[in-house]
């Protein structure tokens, strides 16, 4: 029987731009898309920090024209990256809010709360959406929520895999399997159409969402959902498509007006917000107006783009997922015309351009648009998670997922040329060994080197650690030393190295590799984040006390106008009200504590009630 976990679980699909949570309803065998406190099903995936409070989802994107600098959006680009990652480097040219190199060059996000300045990684930050994500959870299911499937784009690697579950721990989540989301949203879509018959289907998942993009390829039969290839790009969607628009328009406005608005952030982040939904409109029209009062010096700016210019603006992009699709067929050994059902995925698989390319791509094939691409993805999370919580006591449909491993990974031997142990589309999870031989006689020890890749040339590739097996007994070169690496289903890798004749072994386990937190700090972030929570609840349960006092003044001041009070009680009444009045107009009211405005509207009900008691 399999493992029984406590409480609900949850699927979450975190993404770049927007992030979902769904849950298996047991007692009605269906998964539920769980809104937020805005009725919305997706959340932004935005924090923002002010200088009374913390603002995480709509709150925070809502108010992100008048606190660009302090308003972090895309963290899900930086996790698991270096600083130094020229990725990074151009990302950073792109956005509001300040970047530094942090130890290991690991980048910090800076910003400005409480008047100091906070330095937050990108795994600090997507633990705030998480946070975020299980409170409307928790309170969508009025109980407490603590397991969860996080979905994760299909190329991310090792480090961004770690990464994203080490956000979820900071988030207090047990994290019980981070699966792919093309993965997910197959299984969204094979249980939507899964008929009882055990005919095998191919199906083609493309999923362009707002800041990665991912393509798998799936056969589907009866409850056996495999991943026969996978590609993909995580840093290429609506984002970079919002960024030619942002720069498209900034050279129109400076054109007209002589005026250049590029270093100005509140002024990019209102014309950004503008194109989002110039993009949006462009799905369904022709052309879309982009109109923004006193965007910069008091200059108004209203103008225009067609369709036919954004397809031109992104042509280079649109191109580049097509060739992506390209090689996850040909890795699958598949031909275009085995391809049952080619589904589309993630918000700008919308974009009409982009389905019709894929269309011709299909040589015609009507491409799947029956389920909700933005809700796909969490709702496949869901149902995962309802196998992996309940075991055979679920009711979610019994399926078995068998993903690939998106990247080669193997070790750096003579020559730095990078030897593959586990080729890339891999089935996870997975364990192979190979025997490697020593270089030069009486060799003591030898330097593992771990990479994932496709280039020929180790160095090449990405470094995911690297390790001594020490102890190796004299002996002539090309004596042998096996290596293991075993892959888990979370594709966390483990490596270990062994001398056969000795017992003699070494490994690592890539997620403690150099840029990624120690459970020390994974620790203490736990810690941080609690007190970030307890900050927020004390600053809602202050406004919650100055909203009060601020109604029963209100009521107070109704009560004085046009009533039977005498001119004592009035003239009691009136000072009561200007004491009151005098403490909500206070520039510094922030800076009181809580008790000042409880104690006041206690005084100020001594007085108003006796008064009101007497007019009857």
């Amino acid at each position: 029987m399999a493992r029984k976990y406590e409480g609900h679980a949850v699927g979450i699909d975190l993404g770049t731009t927007y992030s979902c949570v769904a849950v298996w309803q047991e007692q009605h065998c269906r998964v539920e898309i769980i809104h937020n406190d805005q009725g919305n099903k997706t959340t932004p995936s935005y924090v923002a920090f002010t200088q009374n409070q913390r603002l995480i989802g709509d709150a925070a994107k809502n108010q992100a024209a008048t606190n660009p600098t302090n308003t972090v959006f895309d963290a899900k680009r930086l996790i698991g990256r270096n600083y130094s990652d020229p990725i990074v480097k151009n990302d950073i040219l792109m956005w509001p809010f300040k970047v530094t190199a942090g130890a290991d060059d690991k980048p910090m996000i800076v910003v400005t709360y409480k008047d100091q300045e906070k330095h937050f990684s990108a795994e600090e930050i997507s633990s705030m959406v998480l946070t975020k994500m299980r409170q409307i959870a928790e309170a969508y299911l009025e109980a407490p929520v603590r397991n969860a499937v996080i979905t994760v784009p299909a190329y991310f690697n090792g480090s961004q895999r770690k990464a994203t579950i080490d956000a979820g721990v900071i988030a207090g989540l047990n994290v019980m399997r981070i699966i792919s989301e093309p993965t997910a949203a197959a299984i969204a879509y094979g249980l939507d159409k899964r008929s009882d018959c055990a005919e095998e289907r191919n199906v083609f998942i493309f999923d362009l969402g707002g800041g990665t993009f991912d393509v798998s390829l799936l056969t589907i039969k009866g409850k056996v959902f495999k991943v026969k290839a996978t590609a993909g790009n995580t840093h290429l969607g609506g984002e970079d498509f919002d960024n030619r628009l942002v720069s498209y328009f900034v050279k129109e406005f400076e054109r007209k007006n002589k005026v250049d608005i590029s270093g100005n952030a509140r002024a990019l982040r209102r014309l950004r917000t503008a194109c989002e939904k110039a993009k949006r409109t462009l799905s369904f029209a022709v052309t879309a107006c982009v109109e923004i009062d006193a965007l910069f010096k008091g200059i108004d700016f209203s103008s225009s783009i067609t369709r036919a210019r954004f397809e031109e603006l992104n042509m280079d992009f649109f191109r580049e997922c097509l060739e992506t699709v390209g090689r996850c067929i040909s890795d699958s050994n598949m031909d275009i015309s085995s391809v049952h059902d080619v589904v589309l995925v993630g918000g700008s698989s919308r974009i009409p351009k982009v389905q019709e390319l894929l269309q011709e791509f299909f040589k015609g094939k009507e491409l799947c648009k029956s389920i909700n691409p933005d809700e796909a993805v969490a709702y496949g999370a869901a149902v995962k998670a309802a196998l992996l919580n309940g075991g055979t006591e679920s009711t979610a449909p019994n399926l078995v997922l068998q993903d690939v491993t998106p990247l080669s990974l193997g070790k750096a031997i003579r020559g730095d040329v990078m030897s593959i142990v586990i080729p890339r589309n891999t089935t996870i999870p997975v364990k192979k060994s190979a025997t490697f031989y020593t270089l030069y006689d009486n060799q003591s020890s030898v330097l593992e080197e771990i990479y994932e890749g496709e280039r020929t040339r180790a160095s090449d590739n990405n470094l995911l650690g690297r390790y001594t097996l020490r102890g190796i007994p004299a002996a002539p070169k090309g004596h042998p030393v096996s290596i293991c690496f075993d892959l888990d289903a979370n594709g966390i890798l483990c490596v270990t190295s062994e001398e056969k004749t000795t017992g003699n072994k070494s490994h690592i386990t890539i997620t403690n590799d150099k840029g990624k937190f120690s459970q020390e700090e994974i620790e203490r972030l736990i810690g941080e984040a609690e007190r970030y929570k307890v900050e927020d609840e004390k600053f809602l349960e202050k406004a919650n006390a100055i909203n009060a006092l601020d109604d029963y003044v209100y009521d107070m001041e109704k009560a004085l106008i046009g009533s039977k009070i005498c001119a004592e009680d009035k003239k009691k009444l009136k000072s009561a009200i200007d004491k009151v009045r005098t403490l909500l107009d206070d520039g510094n009211k922030e800076k009181k504590g809580i008790d000042v405005f409880v104690e006041h509207l206690n005084e100020a009900k001594l007085i108003f009630e006796p008064i009101i008691a007497k007019t009857g």
